[in-house]
């Protein structure tokens, strides 16, 4: 009778009700460990790859880059534009039960406002902000300093994520850095630094529950291992940076596996001193642009993967101007520059670069090979990314050249800009212009999106004449993935949002 029964079962298809649902597990390779997951703490694209997951923000950029609802319903500016309403939505929980309010909204800004945000990259971000003012428990208002045009794309990602008062308060700032508790689709597990960070399925999300059970991340610098692992199934997913343009093709013969790209606003650059040695001298930055031929380096080392760019931002960053051309390659225009300035041949030169990143050590000794031809004998020094990121930049303590990539995520040049160039901001350790200042400052407070785009455009100029960076190009994001991975939808900016993704 069992056997019958076990028999009927397996035919009418109610055993497979009787069992418990298989778990659904995406593994994903990221090149770095951001070190910390509280959201104050970084700018680092491969931390958002991640925490986009964990948090939520007032408002979400979707993958087509429209700006929808988040934990915020719905807004409207009042007082011509220096306070912004927000309705929150009702019913949503951080994934340790405590509830999500307005008072998580305020404390999640003065936090970041405040003396924790401080010790941060992300606080100048947020600048317009001058106080947050409870309305009641589903209503807050943002008092604004002046307009900021950016501000509502600034709130779906990095600093803005909304972060839970009482567990921070109970647990300590140092606790929650490596336990990260939020309200987005999936909740922390485990962390291991510089190993792994999993995740699982919050049943509770108000978006509804993912279709994933657990979603782990594991930390692979090396290119060849992250491609490997790929390649034997135990990673789904292999995120940018990692896979280098001489790979791609390994990635396409395997019948198990695909390659998918889009157009990315992440741009390179070898960024200058300007404080210290030769290229204290404008016109030796500008030989050192001219002695570069960056189209051959596109074709060569990036397989049309990339496009060159004439200023620190990509082609569709608003404030990009399409009539601005790159300096020419013209090794003799650059030997010219070189005397003028009374440069020797043979003169020495570091460029510092991120160890882990294979496609651009190409491209720096393609660099370093056409600096040869012009006289410059340049050594590349190649850094751990976090040491390379947190030590040696925001210090003043690089080469003559230093490598600088950048997501421009807001696709508003203004990101970019500020950041780079801005008097005291930690990525420009070197450079102090007060016009440059005045014109970044003066871009911020203007809502009249043509005359912002005039004055961003001008900065693009401005930088480029004073020629603070040798702009490279803007490379696509190129992911490789298993074919039992459903419904991904690549992303310009890299923060993956993986909640409708499946494991066949």
């Amino acid at each position: 009778m069992y056997k019958a029964s076990l028999k009927a079962m397996l035919l009418s298809g109610s055993f497979a009700l009787a069992l418990p649902a298989l778990a659904s597990t995406l593994t994903v390779s990221s090149p770095q460990d951001p070190g910390s997951w509280d959201p104050v703490d970084t700018f680092l694209v491969n931390w958002s790859s991640v925490a986009t997951n964990i948090y939520d923000g007032l408002t979400y950029r979707a993958p087509d880059l429209t700006l929808q609802p988040g934990l915020a319903t719905s807004w409207e500016q009042l007082d011509e534009g220096s306070r912004i309403r927000f309705h929150l939505r009702e019913n949503v929980t951080f994934h340790n039960g405590e509830s999500f309010n307005a008072e998580s909204v305020k404390f999640t800004f003065d936090r970041l406002m405040g003396e924790e945000g401080k010790k941060g990259p992300q606080r100048s971000n947020y600048a317009a902000i001058q106080s947050v003012e409870v309305i009641d428990p589903l209503t807050v208002d943002f008092h604004l300093n002046a307009p900021d045009p950016v501000l509502l794309t600034k709130l779906a990602g990095y600093g803005a994520m909304i972060v839970p008062p009482n567990y921070i308060k109970e647990n300590g700032e140092e606790f929650f850095n490596t336990h990260p508790v939020g309200t987005g689709p999936f909740k922390f597990e485990t962390y291991e630094p510089k190993v792994r960070i999993d995740l699982s399925a919050y049943e509770n999300h108000w978006g509804g529950a993912p279709k994933l059970d657990h979603l782990n991340y594991r930390f692979i610098s090396e290119p060849s291992t992250a491609v490997a692992e790929l390649q034997s199934g135990r990673v789904d997913l292999v995120i940018p940076p990692t896979i280098p343009i001489g790979m791609i093709s390994t990635i396409e013969d395997d019948p198990k596996l695909d390659v998918v790209t889009t157009a990315s606003p992440t741009v390179f650059a070898l960024r200058f001193n300007t404080r210290d040695g030769i290229t204290k001298d404008e016109r030796v930055r500008k030989a050192l642009i001219y002695g570069v031929d960056r189209q051959a380096i596109i074709d060569s080392i990036l397989g049309g993967q990339a496009a060159q760019i004439s200023s620190f931002q990509s082609n569709i960053s608003f404030g990009n101007d399409p009539d601005m051309a790159p300096l020419p390659y013209d090794p003799n225009k650059a030997m010219q520059l070189l005397k003028e300035a009374g440069v020797k041949p043979g003169t020495k030169l570091q460029i510092d670069i991120r160890g882990n990143d294979a496609t651009f050590s190409e491209v720096a000794q393609a660099v370093a090979s056409y600096l040869q031809i012009v006289g410059i004998n340049a050594t590349i020094k190649p850094y751990e990314t976090n040491v390379l990121l947190n030590d040696i930049i925001p210090s003043g303590k690089t080469g003559a050249m230093f490598q600088q990539k950048w997501g421009g995520w807001t696709l508003d040049y203004d990101n970019t800009a500020y950041f780079m160039y801005h008097t005291g901001e930690k990525w420009n350790p070197y450079d102090s212009d007060s016009a440059l200042d005045e014109m970044l400052e003066s871009q911020r407070s203007i809502t009249d999106m043509s005359k912002r785009e005039e004055i961003l455009q001008s900065i693009a100029r401005y930088t480029a004449d004073r020629a603070l960076e040798m702009p490279l190009y803007s490379q696509d994001a190129i992911f490789g993935i298993s074919k039992k991975v459903k419904d991904f939808t690549p992303v310009p900016d890299n923060r993956l949002r993986l909640n409708e993704v499946y494991v066949d």
